[in-house]
């Protein structure tokens, strides 16, 4: 089935075929103009340009004006093997589908509502059919039996036309479309950019990160620059102070030799505050019942801390490289590392 982008904008259309797999482009003039677009023919030729197929439409009052009007476009510089030319169904419509198809102009009859209006297009020689699925789903109408129909039509009469699946309104469409075995869909840029998504991939993916960098990354990859460390000597007032700054619930207590005698947590500050209120504050680190904490070297590997957390249910690792403290790991550096 054929993948072709239905739109009229030229940032979507230049992201879109960067894919490298659609088939082509269906656009029109009016969406064109609506968009801002000044010079319409300069439009159509840098699309050419970008597209393997433009099916564009070719639109006059009768047969003649409609001919005319293709040849002119074709006159711009556009490559008759990479254009469709669109064109509404009417028998002016399908009789200019004629003439431009014996002259080896390939046609698109669209603005299809019915099987007799497919049929006349197929028996004009149109290349593709193209019913409007979402307009007349809106209008209350079976718009997916009338492309089984028109699917039937060309498989059993051998017509060398496609059916192409248009007016698609959201990813369901699309399902709808390889169901029932049309040749082609036309699709939004908005709906196309859904049709890779779902929630168990989504789910999937994010978990083969984390579970490949908890393999691969080490602690000292997804440290903050910023090491929360304070002397002994210091208040526990300095220690909040600390632990702000950095944004960490947690800091490290270094001695004399700026070696790691303790850890001060958020949960330490909550606990003594109950218990000794606010006067708390001015007391020293060594004041307190150090004790030297769990550590993780820097080199170790983010599953192995991941492990120690886990463990020994604490949020927070000091890290060292040796007997020196190079930062503090956080849980969120943990849970965050797939992100």
């Amino acid at each position: 089935m054929e993948l072709y982008l239905d739109s009229a904008l030229i940032s979507e259309i230049e992201e879109a075929f960067q894919l490298g797999f659609l088939a082509g482009l269906t656009t029109t003039p009016t969406f064109m103009f609506r968009e801002g677009v000044q010079d319409i023919d300069a439009m159509i030729l840098e699309l050419s340009k970008i597209v393997p197929i433009l099916q564009i439409e070719a639109l006059g009052e009768d047969a003649d004006a409609v001919c005319q009007e293709a040849r002119r476009l074709l006159d711009l510089g556009l490559d008759r093997e990479r254009t469709v030319f669109k064109l509404p169904v009417s028998l002016e419509g399908v009789k200019a589908c004629k003439r431009l198809t014996d002259q080896g102009i390939r046609v698109n009859v669209h603005l299809i509502y019915t099987l007799q209006q497919a049929y006349m297009a197929m028996a004009a020689g149109a290349a593709y059919v193209c019913p409007l699925v979402g307009r007349l789903q809106d209008q209350g109408h079976d718009a997916l039996s009338l492309i089984d129909q028109c699917v039937t039509a060309v498989d059993r009469y051998g017509y060398d036309c496609k059916v192409m699946f248009s007016s698609v309104r959201h990813p369901e469409h699309v399902r709808n479309a390889i169901n029932l075995g049309v040749h082609a869909v036309t699709v939004p840029w908005k709906v196309m950019k859904q049709l890779t998504e779902n929630t168990f991939t989504t789910v999937g993916v994010q978990q083969f990160f984390e579970h490949t960098r908890l393999l691969t990354l080490r602690v000292r990859d997804v440290i903050s620059d910023f090491n929360p460390t304070i002397h002994k000597s210091k208040s526990i007032y300095d220690a909040l102070v600390v632990m702000t700054r950095g944004g960490f619930g947690a800091v490290t207590i270094l001695d004399d030799r700026d070696e790691i005698c303790g850890i001060f947590t958020d949960g330490d500050l909550r606990r003594l505050l109950e218990r000794e209120d606010e006067r708390a504050l001015g007391k020293r680190l060594e004041q307190l019942d150090l004790k030297v904490p769990i550590q993780v070297e820097g080199d170790a590997l983010l599953k192995d801390a991941a492990g120690i957390l886990k463990e020994r249910q604490v949020d927070t690792l000091p890290v060292v490289e040796g007997r020196r403290s190079i930062g503090m790991l956080d849980i969120q550096d943990v849970i965050g590392v797939g992100s």
